[in-house]
């Protein structure tokens, strides 16, 4: 008999070391390139997280950021670490992370945002995120600088800012990757 399935959502101050470490292990699991820096840019804000009994097989996060366009810096739910254990794909888990995520972007967030992988592109799309076709850059430090490797990767959830997906788009700073 399979365990049943559960969708939690909580913030990173109420999650127990056990379960970050079992969110961080599920990640090294799924993606064979995460980082600790990747791993802190899940922090800080809001995991939906799906539980089978006691085995994690899922996790999303939201994070504030600021995102700047149009002349200005936008609040923005910033998705990371989206991730279903291989085995437990293509059953639902992932929207209905995604599902928790968007009510909270939409909630809380002018835009929601997040830095797709070639695998995960599709998904997104499917669900109403824009692919941002114009120019990506990010605010360090330096100034704005161009960060053309993140271009047509990069989707947008317009929760309270219609958007041109042509025009230039930056970030705010943070270490390790950007987006």
């Amino acid at each position: 008999m399979t365990p049943a399935v559960e969708l939690r959502i909580a913030h990173t101050a109420d999650l127990g070391d056990a379960t970050r470490r079992a969110a961080r292990a599920l990640l090294d699991e799924v993606f064979e390139d995460m980082t600790d820096e990747d791993w802190e840019h899940a922090l800080g804000g809001m995991h939906a997280l799906v539980w089978e009994g006691a085995r994690l097989i899922g996790h999303a996060s939201v994070v504030q950021r600021r995102l700047l366009y149009g002349g200005r810096a936008w609040r923005t739910g910033y998705v990371e670490a989206v991730a279903v254990r291989a085995d437990r794909r293509r059953s639902g888990h992932g929207a209905s992370m995604m599902d928790a995520v968007e009510r909270i972007i939409l909630g809380a967030y002018e835009v929601g945002a997040l830095g797709a992988t070639d695998a995960g592109a599709a998904f997104y799309a499917a669900r109403g995120w824009l692919r941002w076709l114009g120019p990506c850059s990010a605010l360090t430090p330096e100034g704005i600088i161009r960060t053309a490797d993140e271009d047509g990767c990069i989707y947008v959830f317009p929760a309270a800012v219609p958007l041109d997906v042509s025009r230039e788009l930056a970030c705010d700073w943070r270490d390790g990757d950007p987006w």
